[in-house]
């Protein structure tokens, strides 16, 4: 069977810049500038996260600086408008924090980030302590694996498990992460199935299944030939 996949804990950054709820505003600008970061978790107590301060979230004091929001803009952009005034983390951060755990899937996480369009998350542990941030290049670094390394899980994984008897014939190539499987198979409606498989290996491009052989056909009515 294919390997279990990677997950948050193996691609996160472990060394983490965030700031405590009381933190300034031009505290906050100056530690996103020298890091070169666009969000820093907000933290309590002993590095308990309560909410993320994001470069979005700082905007608004600019944008408001040298004119006052419409009667109509105020309640369409209520929380925008309160961030214009605000002067500290806690008056900043969204909260609660849209955070991961360790064990989560890469999978997992790339949907979160979609559908919560943002590009990094702190990772905490079971009772919300910072234990990393992943990013989107974080989640990215499956792709650096060599097409060796792709090879030698697709052969093991994919090719020995669905066609053991068979493996030694079908012949996988790797290039730049294109998967291209040949030979010939007892039972094509596994192609898909193999393909399937192929596809979950992480580093894995894209497929190219080239397997001939033959259709399985279902068994005669009455048993006959």
């Amino acid at each position: 069977m294919p390997q279990t996949p990677h997950i948050v804990s193996d691609v996160m950054t472990q060394t983490v810049v965030a700031v405590g709820r009381d933190a300034p505003f031009k505290e906050i600008v100056r530690t996103m500038e020298q890091w070169k970061v666009s969000a820093l978790p907000v933290l309590e107590g002993e590095g308990r996260v309560i909410g993320v301060v994001s470069e979005a979230d700082l905007l608004p004091k600019e944008e408001f600086r040298d004119s006052d929001p419409s009667l109509l803009e105020q309640r369409g952009r209520l929380s925008d408008v309160a961030k214009a005034g605000a002067a500290t983390a806690a008056e900043l951060m969204s909260t609660p924090a849209i955070t991961v755990h360790p064990g989560a899937t890469l999978a997992q996480v790339a949907r979160i980030m979609a559908v919560q369009h943002v590009k990094r998350l702190p990772v905490v542990d079971d009772i919300g302590m910072l234990q990393g941030i992943v990013s989107r290049a974080d989640l990215l670094k499956v792709f650096l694996r060599s097409d060796e390394d792709i090879e030698e899980e697709v052969r093991r994984t994919v090719v020995s498990y669905l066609f053991p008897a068979f493996s030694h014939t079908i012949h996988v190539n790797v290039h730049d992460g294109v998967v291209t499987l040949r030979g010939h198979i007892r039972d094509t409606s596994l192609i898909s199935v193999a393909v399937r498989l192929v596809r979950a290996v992480e580093g894995v491009v894209d497929v190219e299944p080239r397997l001939t052989g033959e259709s399985a056909r279902p068994a005669a009515p009455g048993g006959a030939p």
